[in-house]
């Protein structure tokens, strides 16, 4: 009777051993399975392009964590190059800071560095919302002026700390001019990276370098070389090399794409975006696994229903974006547009903008009629 009871404990202990051996791991696995890796969303666009503006709209967003331009530093740290040479550099740059490692700054910024030394922090809402800065909620609408004011002192190690308990994290650049150079990142297992490539009527961005033509001498020089930035021609020198690069990048997002690019790659133009914000933010979310808060649908209405002019070339505020992104109409002389077409011919063709070929037409022709079907 004694032997039998405890036959029967050892193969209670035997059957126990083997439930925790070969179920409970298997049980944290399918837990560390079911939580889904993070999302990495890239802005790719140009200069004057309403890239900051499209930017905000994933960094107000709760589960975003956002830096605008990161690669600003490079280009500073190594402005004797040209943008081609330093293509690898911001790139190995962008794919550490998707992973949130920070320590890549490290080589472009001073060892005593603040979060507020990195460029534009304050127009990141995650480094204005906890564990970045204790004043705001991570729910909440964060200007980027109450962020500075309140949000400057914490220190560097903040950023990347905030970045890993983000679901998202969106980099918004303008320091690519060529998809390929990116095809490493869309590759790599360790990212899950989706493109948005947002472009601009090459028109309203020339009107628009024209009036920050100072801020954007440096980044000019690096695209061009400082000679062909010189004289009459240099600001459509410039255009030039800018559209030519939307035209390569989207050839290769969407008529020649490699198949790792299937569902990865997303043209949006900021016209649309501004004829129909809630519609084009709605896509960009969905595009990013993201949810369309009631909230944010509200922020994205008022930010581009308002009465503001958008005067400060920088500054993210309400305005009547639709008004503002055709200020170029009223503004600039029918001699310098038709150069602008002439360098940017390709471009326009290819992506959707009609040419105007008059003054008249120029100052007439509707919304509807510029933006051909792409």
């Amino acid at each position: 009777m004694v032997k039998s009871r405890r036959v029967q404990v050892l193969l209670i202990l035997v059957v126990l051993s083997f439930l925790l051996i070969h179920f409970l791991p298997c049980s944290n696995n399918a837990h560390m399975e079911e939580k889904p890796s993070p999302v990495h969303i890239l802005i790719l666009s140009s200069w004057r392009s309403g890239s900051s503006f499209t930017g905000q709209i994933f960094s107000q967003h709760p589960s975003v964590f956002y830096l605008m331009e990161p690669a600003w530093h490079v280009w500073v740290k190594m402005y004797q190059n040209s943008a081609k040479v330093l293509h690898m550099a911001v790139r190995d740059l962008v794919r550490s800071v998707f992973l949130c490692d920070m320590s890549v700054f490290d080589a472009y910024m001073s060892s005593r560095k603040k979060k507020s030394d990195l460029f534009q922090w304050e127009t990141s809402r995650a480094l204005c919302s906890p564990p970045a800065c204790d004043s705001f909620s991570r729910s909440d609408i964060i200007t980027a002026g109450n962020c500075k004011t309140i949000c400057g002192k914490y220190p560097f190690s903040k950023v990347e700390e905030a970045c890993k308990t983000y679901s998202h994290v969106a980099i918004k650049e303008v320091r690519f001019f060529d998809l390929k150079v990116l095809y490493p990142l869309l590759t790599d297992p360790s990212l899950n990276l989706k493109i948005i490539h947002l472009v601009r009527d090459p028109r309203a961005v020339f009107r628009s370098r024209e009036n920050t033509m100072a801020d954007l001498k440096r980044d000019s020089n690096i695209v061009v070389g400082s000679q062909k930035t010189k004289g009459e021609m240099g600001p459509y020198n410039t255009m030039q090399v800018i559209c030519k690069s939307h035209v390569e990048i989207y050839k290769a997002g969407s008529q020649a794409a490699p198949s790792f690019l299937k569902d990865r790659y997303l043209l949006v133009r900021y016209e649309d975006i501004v004829r129909d914000p809630l519609a084009k933010a709605a896509q960009m979310y969905r595009f990013a696994q993201l949810h369309f808060t009631p909230e944010l649908q509200k922020w994205v209405h008022n930010i581009t229903h308002g009465k503001g002019h958008g005067a400060q070339a920088f500054d993210i505020g309400s305005r009547d974006a639709l008004r503002v992104s055709q200020a170029w109409r009223k503004t600039v002389p029918f001699q310098k547009i038709e150069k602008v077409q002439n360098v940017c011919k390709d471009a326009m063709d290819l992506l959707g903008y009609r040419l105007v070929q008059s003054e008249e037409e120029q100052k007439n022709m509707s919304l509807d009629l510029l933006l051909a079907q792409n």
